[in-house]
Order: C-alpha cells, then structure tokens, then sequence
C-alpha cells in the first residue's frame, strides 16, 4: 500500500513514488558515453571514481573510504590491489585497468598528498572523504549526463556493471563471487539475477 494510517490521518508511505529493488547495471554503451562526458567537462575527480567504481566492483561504503595507498605503491598506480570490505571482512582483489589507471593519475597529479590520505576526501569538510550520500548524489548526476533516469540507477549500479558482463561471457559463477566478494555462491547468483534458463542454457551448451 502506498498510504499509511495513524490515529486517523493519512501519512503518505516512505516508499510511494519511488522504485525500489536492485537497480540494473550499466550498459557499455552508457559507460563510454559517461566517460566521453565527463572527460569533455574535465571532471578530473569524478572520472577517476567512476572508472574505479566500475573497475573495483566495491560496494559504495568502501569505494569512499579509500587511500592513497590502496591504488597507488612507489608513486605508481597499482596493476592489481586488494581491498577488505567492511561487510564482510573478506579480501576482494580487484585489477586497475590501463582506463583507471590513467584516470587516477590524472587525478593524483595535481594534488600533494601521502599515503594515507584519503582518494577522495571531502570538499566540505577537511580531514573526511566523501560520504556515500555524496557519491550517489554524484551518481545521480553522472547518468543524468547521457539522459538516463537516475531513479533507474543506483550505485550498486556500477558494482553490478562488469561483474555481469563477466557473467554473460564466461558463464563462471565462482569467479563472480570471488570478484564481488560473496561467502556464499547463492549470494551471488541472487545478486546477478540469475534465472533458470540462464542456468539451463550453460548446461546444454556443456557437452560430456
């Protein structure tokens, strides 16, 4: 119901007008478009995090909480990093592409900071990173660029993105949990939506 009662006066649902559930992924077409938009207004900082948003795979709590040191060793930008989410307390390796990597140098470039200081910190707020508020603001913005909806997107969004399409072009369950994190296979299956015939169809094409 989209209407609540209490002590007989209609209080509107928090809900109403909204839509919830997982929000789908990014489309490659979406991704590039993003990308060409944000290098066009040399949103420096904001390339950065959304490359690494779709890169890391990271939930959003844990993409804002970032050093310097998690993507970058000897001043070079990493190949490969490891991170542990705070969720689940469980190492996730992830790989820093030639995009992010460029990205991210770009972004370190013009800013005088150590090892421990935070990727993204906080324009308001000296001493703090970004919030997650902060990034799905952001997020809003960034799909609203190339005329998507942003009530459509979320930022689980962008850590669904390439973990699917590794999914539809290899058909491996386990390397999607591991890459997502997940203690459980069923996790990941219920994260990706995988559905029966997706799963019938990976058995027919195995042929003993």
């Amino acid at each position: 119901m989209s209407i609540e009662y209490q002590q007989g006066h209609e209080r509107r649902a928090w809900n109403t007008g909204r839509l919830i559930g997982p929000k789908p992924p990014l489309k490659p077409r979406h991704i590039w478009a993003i990308r060409t938009r944000l290098q066009h207004d040399h949103r420096v900082r904001d390339l950065a995090m959304f490359n690494l948003a779709i890169d890391s795979k990271l939930r959003g709590c844990d993409l804002v909480q970032l050093r310097v040191s998690d993507v970058v060793l000897g001043g070079t930008v990493r190949l490969r990093t490891s991170i542990i989410p705070q969720k689940t307390g469980r190492p996730v390796p992830f790989e820093l592409t030639d995009t992010i990597r460029d990205a991210l140098t770009a972004w370190l470039r013009g800013r005088t900071c150590v090892a421990n200081d935070w990727l993204y910190p906080s324009r308001s707020r000296a001493g703090d990173h970004v919030t997650t508020r902060q990034y799905g603001r952001l997020l809003d913005d960034w799909v609203a660029l190339i005329g998507l909806d942003p009530a459509l997107c979320g930022t689980h969004s962008l850590r669904r993105t390439k973990v699917t399409l590794i999914y539809k072009r290899t058909g491996n369950l386990r390397a999607c949990q591991l890459l997502l994190g997940h203690s459980k296979l069923e996790s990941t299956v219920r994260y990706l939506g995988v559905e029966v015939d997706d799963a019938l169809l990976l058995s027919e094409q195995t042929d003993l």
